[in-house]
């Protein structure tokens, strides 16, 4: 194992990014690894758990950025008091996950739930699909589902939300908005910040699936053979190599837009519902106004399917609840609540330009608008664009700075190397590029910047191979890291520093002033991404949220609750 001693350059040294303790050092051997949306794991299928027999309350699943909307539908359905021929009560409660836990739970047959209701049918393409691989079938044999047939009460398009002056550059209203505008905009300016979340989140796959039919020429039929031409990947490529970092699910991103304004991106990938929700002040006084773009060459739908979970523990009682709530979410005065909730109902009679519709100018969005609507493809064809991505995405140089300090010794430390191994056995590929900065009371060990093709199996071994004693010299790591990936100088791809950490500094040569002038002049020339995660009551927030704002980053506390949800984040940086 080769040792580098850290030597200190210059006081002006350009110095960056920190990112506490990667919460999900937390990793405990019971919590499984959250997978890809279109993993080629299959876990083993089960069985939900048995309900009472006589019960008819039926918890249904839902994602997180239609919490408002499920609890006034539940709520309005409760407040029916409707009751089964044996005298049940017909009851709805709702239980908010993510659509992956949602399939994760459903195919170890842990679900809580006995119905869900994702942001995309994706999802229970995905179910299902992995579900059949499961079963034992005779070939040939039509494939199972674990899901019954879906109902979609709600959409909303997938939109590119700008703020108000950032659309206008791009040239709206005066005409549409293309995915080879915001290309150019970004390519001629270096500030100019875009993003869109990563494939493993529906609004993600969805903006994805729209640059490969824009690539193809085409708006229906997209097909594997569209996908691979060569011609269909340099234009994806083209323009994912101007997107700044893949992000979270769609509502975390827009709550750190309320939060960050101007400062955060210039435009991202949302669904219209949420740019209407932002502007009605859901999420505070907004700090400008976002506008919907629908590319010109069309969009595709998050189509909020609900759906029966089919498992030997569904009750009668719970099959009827189900069906009565089908039949309640179809009544016109419950899809014009779906509207007041800045959603697209779907019954299509309800006008959408109503008295009382938030889907208005005012609220930057165009109720007569996406002019094209793309075909979402077959199941295998989204799992092939979601394969090719890897291709065309944006690549990353990671720098990773691992705390060693004495106060690490112990279970700390065994989660930490647990957690970081599986960090690294989710990179997709061989070509992102990533090193290693292990600190105590200084610098103790580096790994350069390569990519995983070379050095794999080198930082596995060092992971392996840490040990805990010293003091923290978080400002000097740190320090060591920025500037490795600084004198990169490589705009093409993704700059990150991740820092583990449980400590205070007490160590380093630089200071705290020091460290954040030299991110704000180094960031100037060479963007890199500060996200800290900090692990434990002594870890020291303050400092991480200075060296995280300085950079546009963020932090995160590693606590156990927060593990699942910080592996995912860390994930979709690349």
């Amino acid at each position: 194992m080769r040792r580098e001693r850290q030597t200190r350059t210059s006081s002006t040294l350009i110095i960056v990014i920190t990112l506490g303790v990667l919460g999900l050092c937390c990793l405990s051997a019971g919590v499984p690894i959250l997978t890809r949306l279109f993993t080629t794991d299959t876990p083993q299928a089960g069985p939900a758990a048995p309900a009472d027999p006589r019960t008819a309350t039926l918890v249904v699943a839902f994602s997180p950025e239609k919490r408002a909307l499920m609890q006034a539908l539940a709520d309005r359905f409760n407040a029916q008091k409707l009751r089964t021929d044996d005298r049940q009560a017909m009851r709805i409660e709702l239980a908010e996950m993510t659509p992956e836990e949602m399939v994760n739970e459903a195919l170890i047959g842990e679900a809580t739930f006995q119905a869900l209701t994702p942001d995309s049918s994706l999802w229970l393409d995905q179910l299902n699909r992995r579900w059949a691989q499961s079963q034992a079938t005779e070939p040939g044999a039509i494939p199972p589902r674990i899901t019954g047939e879906p109902v979609r009460f709600a959409v909303t398009p997938i939109v590119i939300a700008a703020w108000e002056d950032v659309a206008r550059s791009l040239g709206w209203p005066e005409q549409p908005v293309r995915w080879t505008d915001l290309q150019a905009r970004a390519s001629d300016d270096p500030n100019f910040k875009w993003s869109h979340p990563s494939t493993a989140h529906a609004s993600g796959l969805l903006a994805t699936l729209a640059e490969f039919y824009a690539g193809a020429g085409v708006q229906r039929g997209l097909t594997a053979e569209l996908i691979q031409d060569p011609k269909t990947l340099a234009f994806v490529t083209d323009i994912e190599k101007t997107v700044k970092y893949y992000g979270e699910a769609e509502e975390a991103v827009i709550k750190r837009a309320a939060e960050g304004g101007r400062d955060y991106l210039d435009a991202f990938v949302v669904s219209e519902q949420l740019v209407s929700a932002f502007n009605g002040g859901a999420y505070g006084e907004p700090p400008g106004k976002l506008v919907a773009l629908y590319p010109a060459e069309g969009t595709l739908w998050a189509d909020h399917p609900l759906a029966l979970l089919e498992t030997e523990g569904l009750t009668p009682g719970q099959r009827r609840t189900f069906q009565a709530f089908r039949e309640f979410l179809a009544q016109p005065d419950v899809q014009a609540e779906v509207l007041r909730q800045g959603y697209r109902p779907a019954d299509l009679s309800l006008p959408l330009d109503s008295a009382d519709s938030p889907l208005t100018a005012a609220r930057g969005v165009n109720p007569a608008e996406p002019q094209t609507t793309l075909q979402l493809p077959a199941p295998d064809v989204v799992a092939a664009v979601q394969n090719a991505w890897t291709l065309t995405k944006r690549k990353a140089n990671i720098m990773l700075v691992i705390d060693t300090s004495g106060s690490m010794e112990g279970e700390k430390l065994d989660s930490a190397q647990a957690a970081l191994r599986a960090f690294l056995s989710q990179i997709p590929g061989d070509q992102e590029r990533i090193g290693l900065v292990e600190f105590n009371s200084g610098i103790v060990n580096i790994v350069e910047l390569d990519t995983l093709a070379n050095n794999r199996s080198t930082l596995n071994a060092e992971i392996n191979d840490l040990t805990a004693g010293g003091n923290t010299a978080l400002l000097d790591a740190v320090a060591a890291a920025y500037m490795r990936l600084w004198q990169e100088k490589d705009p093409e791809r993704i700059n990150a520093v991740v820092v583990m950490t449980d400590g205070r500094e007490n160590a380093s040569d630089y200071s705290t002033d020091q460290i954040i002038s030299g991110i704000e002049q180094g960031n100037a020339e060479n963007r890199i991404i500060i996200f800290a995660v900090a692990y434990g009551s002594d870890a020291d927030y303050e400092l991480l949220q200075e060296l995280a704002d300085a950079s546009g980053g963020q932090v995160r506390e590693g606590t156990p609750q927060t593990v699942r949800d910080l592996y995912k984040i860390l994930s979709t940086y690349f």
